[in-house]
C-alpha cells in the first residue's frame, strides 16, 4: 500500500529535449505505474507518426495535440512506488512552470533527478536548474548521465560530463561526491531499473536503486503551526470553514489560533479531513477547520493560520534573495511587481537593491547596484502594498519562499532572508 511507505515529491529537472519524459515515463513503466499494454499502445501510434523515441514521453503526455506536436506541456503528478518510498513526479517541462511550482505549489520536491543527455552535456537550463535547485531548497540530487545510447556509451564521455557537472554543482554548493551519477538510456531502458551490460564500466547503483537510497526528508511538524488559507466557505450547521493545507506544525482541536493579517483569532471547533472529523492535523494534511468566532467576513485566500501564542510573521518590509528569471529590461529600486507567496499574491515594491550577488558562487559581485537584470541574483528590500505574511527561509522554509510575476511572467524566484514585523 502506498500510504504504509514513506511519501517523496520528486522533481525532474534538465534542459529540455534531454530526455526528462522518457525518463518519467521509463520509470513508471519500469516501477508497473503504467502497464506493458500501454506502452504497446504508445509505441504503435508513435511509430505510424514516425516520432518512435517519443514513445515513453507519451506516458506524461496525455492530449492528442501534444501527441501531433511531439511535446511535452502539461505538468502532470504522477505516481509511482519503489521498494521503499512512494514518489509522485513533479513533472516540469518548462524551467519557468518548474520555478513557479516549487515556490508557490503544493509541490516542494524533497529531492530531484538532473537530467543531462550524454551527447550535450551541461547547457544553459542545465545550469540554471541546478542553481535554482538550490535556491528552492532541494538538496538531494541524482544526476542521469541520459542517452548513452547515443554516445556509443563512452565511458570517456560520461566522466566528461560527470566532471562538468561536478564543478557547476561545486559553485552552488552541492557536494558532488556525495551524488549518484548514473549513465542512462531512459529510451533503451539502460541502469533505469537494474545494471547494463552497454556500461561494463559502471558499477554504481541504477535510478531506482539511488530513489531507494534516498534520505526521507523530516516531517516539518517540530515547526509551528502555519496553514495558508486557500479558501473559506460557509457550511450551513457549521459556520464559517477556512481550507487549505498545513505546511508546518500541528493544529489540535480545542487550540487558540489567529490568523494573519487579519488578525482574528479563537478556538479551534473542528478540524474535517476527507470529509471526516479529526482530532489533529500536520504537515501535508488538506484540512477544512471552524474557529469559534471567526466569521466569513474575517478570513480570506493568502491568511495564515497559526498559533495565538506564535503568531505568522506579518511584515512591514522583508529582505529576499531573488533570481531574475526574466525580465524584458532592467529592474530598479521602485519596481513594484506581484509577489506570490504560499497562497496570497501581494503587490510589493523593490525599495532597495542592497547587492548583487554572482548566480554561480553567491559571492557579492557590486554593493547597492542601480539596476538587476535577467541572469543576476540580489538581496533586496521589499515592503508590501497591503500587510502579508511571509517568514524567514531558515526558520519555516515553506513559507519563506516566493515566485515574482507581473506581465504574465515569473519575472523572479527567491527566498525571505528577514522581516522587520508590523507593529
Amino acid at each position: 500500500m502506498a500510504a504504509d511507505k514513506p511519501h517523496m515529491n520528486l522533481a525532474v529537472i534538465g534542459h529540455i529535449d534531454h530526455g526528462k519524459s522518457t525518463l518519467v515515463g521509463r520509470l513508471m513503466f519500469e516501477t508497473g505505474a503504467v502497464p506493458a499494454h500501454m506502452i504497446e499502445k504508445y509505441k504503435a501510434e508513435a511509430r505510424e507518426k514516425g516520432k518512435e523515441s517519443f514513445a515513453f514521453a507519451w506516458v506524461m503526455d496525455s492530449l492528442k495535440e501534444e501527441r501531433e506536436r511531439g511535446i511535452t506541456i502539461d505538468i502532470a503528478h504522477k505516481r509511482f512506488d519503489t521498494d521503499k518510498y512512494y514518489f509522485t513526479i513533479v513533472d516540469c517541462p518548462g524551467h519557468r512552470d518548474f520555478v513557479k511550482n516549487m515556490i508557490t505549489g503544493a509541490s516542494q520536491a524533497d529531492a530531484a533527478i538532473l537530467v543531462v543527455a550524454a551527447p550535450d552535456g551541461v547547457m544553459a537550463q542545465t545550469k540554471e536548474h541546478v542553481f535554482l535547485s538550490r535556491t528552492l531548497g532541494i538538496n538531494q540530487l541524482i544526476i542521469a548521465v541520459n542517452k548513452m545510447d547515443a554516445a556509443n556509451y563512452s565511458e570517456e564521455r560520461y566522466e566528461q560530463v560527470k566532471k562538468d557537472v561536478s564543478q557547476l554543482l561545486g559553485m552552488v554548493g552541492f557536494k558532488a561526491s556525495d551524488i549518484p551519477f548514473i549513465p542512462t538510456s531512459a529510451f533503451e531502458g539502460d541502469n533505469i531499473k537494474e545494471a547494463s551490460k552497454n556500461t561494463p564500466w559502471y558499477n554504481g547503483p541504477s535510478i531506482l536503486e539511488s530513489l531507494d537510497d534516498l534520505k526521507e526528508p523530516e516531517k516539518p511538524d517540530k515547526l509551528p503551526l502555519r496553514i495558508p488559507v486557500q479558501d473559506a466557505y460557509t457550511i450551513s450547521g457549521i459556520g464559517t470553514v477556512p481550507v487549505g493545507r498545513v505546511e508546518t506544525g500541528i493544529m489540535k482541536k480545542g487550540e487558540t489560533v489567529i490568523f494573519n493579517p487579519s488578525g482574528v483569532s479563537g478556538e479551534v471547533k473542528s478540524i474535517e479531513m476527507h470529509h471526516e472529523e479529526a482530532p489533529q492535523a500536520g504537515p501535508g494534511d488538506n484540512i477544512g477547520w471552524n474557529v469559534r468566532g471567526v466569521g466569513k467576513n474575517d478570513v480570506r485566500r493568502g491568511d495564515v493560520c497559526g498559533p495565538a501564542a506564535n503568531p505568522p510573521s506579518v511584515a512591514d518590509e522583508f529582505t529576499a534573495q531573488i533570481v531574475v528569471l526574466q525580465h524584458p529590461s532592467a529592474i530598479t529600486a521602485g519596481y513594484t511587481p506581484v509577489f506570490h507567496c504560499h497562497t496570497a499574491q501581494t503587490a510589493c515594491t523593490l525599495i532597495a537593491l542592497n547587492k548583487k550577488l554572482d548566480p554561480k558562487s553567491g559571492q557579492v559581485k557590486e554593493e547597492n547596484p542601480t539596476f538587476i537584470k535577467a541572469g543576476d541574483a540580489a538581496i533586496i528590500t521589499v515592503k508590501p502594498s497591503r500587510p502579508m505574511v511571509i517568514e524567514p527561509v531558515k526558520e519555516i522554509p515553506q513559507l519563506g519562499r516566493f515566485a515574482i510575476r507581473d506581465m504574465g511572467m515569473t519575472i523572479a524566484a527567491g527566498m525571505c532572508m528577514s522581516v522587520s514585523q508590523r507593529k
